[in-house]
């Protein structure tokens, strides 16, 4: 992780995209400096006296730290990080309490800057610990509520101020006063609606929020030169006004800090402990939050652990030189999304326009109209509402996903955007096990008797295979057994119970398996022992996506156990071979006599003549037990027939996975393929038994065929029905695997 945030701190800066880092960094600056000032006099404000004024110099500070910092070793190109609402939340209300307590406004500005400190301290263990992942497992419709909550929040929080009413005024107050509105403010913001709305319907080149911003301050200026009182930003609430720093200088409120910082002591450590992990959890959920939304809106992609990193490092600095914390601010990165940052250097530029409109250019700042950014805001949250998402209202299938996101705007609104994701979320699991449990776990069903034909020729009691297949039944299961579905699997292996001797699970689709379910297969398991019956598991795979290894878990919770009647198999055809071997059933012997040519029905008809010929043009080959007769692949155009034996044909399908396709015997024909097309062997042959085989080679067969085109009519015939018969074979099984 270390070297990962090393490497960040060198970025490739384009010369292509500067001016718009540029424009982005001062136009998200302009938004985010006014509101850090803001909640800086929020904190401060309970403390009393002139740290009021401090306060707006701490909420300066703290921009102009985040900003220099977190975007150098942060993980997200175009956040921008800056004082935010829940830090003032909990500042302000550590700082009423502390208060409340009788400490004296020193000690306390002492265990807020030593809360900061540890909180930014906390944030970087969690980006290197990996916790910050986890926001990738967010839903869709909690970032869509989210997105839309945030949009909503931004609209309520700035319509006052479009007003031209205090920005301390909720909403509803301010709609309920239409008598205190202020046509000025309500004309600026006016003009800078009408210019957002349409300055990219005719250029891009300069983004829309700067020419709205400029806009927004000439037509301030044109009402102020006709009415005169207009003309001052001291105590003027329609603009930002000019930066109060309470009659003291910058280094002697520095001074002041490290003063402080000098006399912390273990008691102090104890009494923020707590409160740094609230601030702390609250700034990484805040920023990731951000991250995901930014996302979303510019299809990028954040590193969430190295963001963690970075934002605790900017809380550390700001903290170090007196500043307010922050997180990635939502308002303020948007902004600079629609200025054209596509860079870190934007929120770094951010940082640097932050000190120098402090040192610089406060008389500039002073002449912002606050409706102005109002009124940029209010169309930037309505950018932010997901319209599309709320169509899912209208569908049966989306309408629980459309109460997820109206869940979490709601919480947003009334409540706040943490408490929002965690509603997000909780609503998002319930929906995921939900539609878990309504899928079935049972993917499907077939007797037993659909795929054993393809071992016939292996045994020799045909009858007592017919009754083994008949007790048999094969389940293929697929997806999540879990307790969600545990009930549900239950019911449909209890039916068989008593019914069957054989239940077979072919487990190769099944994504997870939990305690809850393999208890309800040892029930299964209990209940056919009870009956003399058998659970067999096979397609088992070897490693779950979760990671869990399921053999191992299923004879570790006890389902799987040796000496009793639950039994594993590699793949399906082992089980089908285990089931059919039970009982009186034995393999065909090698002892049985071999099949002469002239007993294959196919040659008994056909003149002597013909049948000397072709046993001069045939070979015998024998192979032993075990050794393939022929393998996928093999460049040889031989027709092979079965005189002895058993030989398992499979199709090689990955690594050393195969597919059974039949088991022939004796005059079953084989590489018939490659005997038509001359393309070489499609399938694996595996003698089962020892093994004798014709031996037919297609330049032998055109040769007799030009003198005994009757014959050569039957092989060609044989051939053809041999394909047929296997195709077919293959379509019932095919039928029944798909239900």
């Amino acid at each position: 992780m270390f070297q990962r945030v090393l490497a960040g701190l060198s970025p490739r800066f384009s010369t292509a995209n500067l001016p718009g880092d540029l424009l982005g960094g001062l136009a998200s600056m302009l938004v985010a400096l006014p509101a850090a000032m803001a909640f800086g006099v929020t904190i401060f404000a309970p403390l009393g006296g002139s740290l009021a004024a401090q306060g707006a110099l701490a909420g300066i500070l703290g921009a102009t730290a985040l900003g220099l910092i977190s975007p150098l070793f942060g993980g997200s190109s175009r956040l921008i990080t800056a004082p935010c609402a829940p830090a003032a939340a909990v500042l302000s209300a550590l700082a009423i309490t502390f208060s409340a307590q009788g400490i004296s406004a020193e000690a306390v500005l002492l265990l807020l800057g030593m809360i900061t400190l540890l909180a930014g301290g906390i944030q970087i263990g969690l980006g290197l610990l990996g916790v910050g992942r986890l926001i990738k497992f967010i839903p869709f419709p909690v970032v869509s509520g989210y997105l839309s909550g945030v949009g909503l929040i931004i609209i309520g929080s700035q319509i006052p101020k479009f007003l031209g009413m205090p920005g301390s005024m909720h909403l509803l107050d301010a709609l309920r006063t239409p008598s205190s509105w202020m046509w000025q403010p309500m004309l600026v913001g006016a003009i800078v609606v009408a210019t957002m709305i349409l300055v990219p319907r005719i250029t891009h080149i300069i983004p829309a929020t700067i020419l709205a911003l400029l806009a927004g301050v000439a037509s301030y200026l044109g009402l102020a030169w006709m009415d005169p009182t207009l003309m001052t930003t001291h105590n003027n609430p329609l603009l930002v006004g000019t930066l109060a720093q309470g009659g003291r200088g910058l280094s002697d409120i520095l001074q002041q800090h490290w003063h402080s910082l000098s006399t912390l002591n273990s008691a102090n450590l104890v009494m923020i402990l707590v409160p740094s992990l609230t601030l702390a959890a609250l700034l990484s959920i805040d920023t990731l939050k951000t991250c995901v939304v930014v996302d979303a809106m510019t299809n990028s992609h954040h590193d969430s652990n190295r963001e963690l990193v970075g934002q605790g490092l900017g809380n550390i600095a700001s903290s170090v030189i007196g500043g307010i914390p922050g997180a990635g601010t939502m308002g303020a990165s948007l902004i600079n999304i629609s200025s054209g940052g596509t860079t870190r250097i934007s929120g770094f530029m951010a940082g640097v326009f932050s000190l120098a409109a402090f040192l610089l250019l406060s008389p500039l700042i002073a002449w912002v109209p606050v409706s102005a950014l109002a009124a940029i805001l209010i169309v930037i949250g309505l950018r932010m509402i997901d319209t599309h998402s709320l169509a899912f209202f209208f569908s049966p299938s989306t309408r629980l996903d459309f109460m997820v996101i109206m869940s979490v705007i709601l919480v947003a609104i009334f409540g706040n955007l943490i408490a929002a994701s965690g509603v997000g979320v909780a609503l998002a699991i319930f929906l995921f096990i939900r539609e878990q449990t309504r899928s079935s776990v049972v993917r499907n069903r077939f007797e037993g008797n659909e795929v054993f034909f393809k071992h016939a020729y292996k045994f020799q009691d045909m009858e007592r295979i017919a009754h083994n297949a008949s007790e048999s039944v094969v389940f293929e299961l697929q997806g999540s057994l879990f307790f969600g579905t545990a009930s549900q699997l239950q019911l449909a292996l209890e039916q068989e119970v008593g019914a069957r001797k054989y239940v077979i699970l072919s487990m190769r689709r099944v994504q997870s398996l939990d305690v809850t379910a393999t208890h309800i297969l040892e029930q299964i398991k209990d209940q056919l022992e009870e009956k003399d019956a058998y659970l067999v598991f096979c397609d088992i795979p070897k490693g779950l996506p979760s990671g869990l290894k399921m053999k191992q878990f299923l004879k570790d919770t006890g389902v799987v156990r040796p000496s009793n009647k639950a039994f594993a198999f590699r793949q399906l055809d082992d089980a089908l071979e285990w089931v059919m071997s039970q009982g009186e059933v034995s393999v065909v012997s090698q002892n049985l006599p071999a099949l002469e040519l002239r007993e294959i029905p196919i040659f008994m008809n056909q003149p002597e003549e013909a049948l000397l010929a072709l046993e001069s043009a045939i070979t015998i080959r024998h192979i032993q037990a075990g050794h393939k007769i022929s393998s996928a692949g093999d460049e040889d155009d031989e027709l092979l027939i079965v005189r002895r034996g058993t030989v398992k044909v499979t199709v090689p399908i990955h690594k050393k996975d195969s597919y059974h396709l039949a088991t022939s015997g004796p005059g079953d024909f084989l590489g018939v393929m490659g005997f038509l097309e001359g393309s070489g062997h499609a399938t694996d042959a595996l003698a089962l038994s020892d093994v004798e085989v014709y031996v037919l080679s297609s330049k032998r067969f055109k040769e007799l065929a030009l003198v005994y085109p009757n014959l050569m009519l039957a092989v060609t015939q044989n051939v053809a029905i041999s394909l047929a018969t296997r195709l077919r074979m293959t379509i019932s099984e095919l039928q029944a695997l798909r239900g």
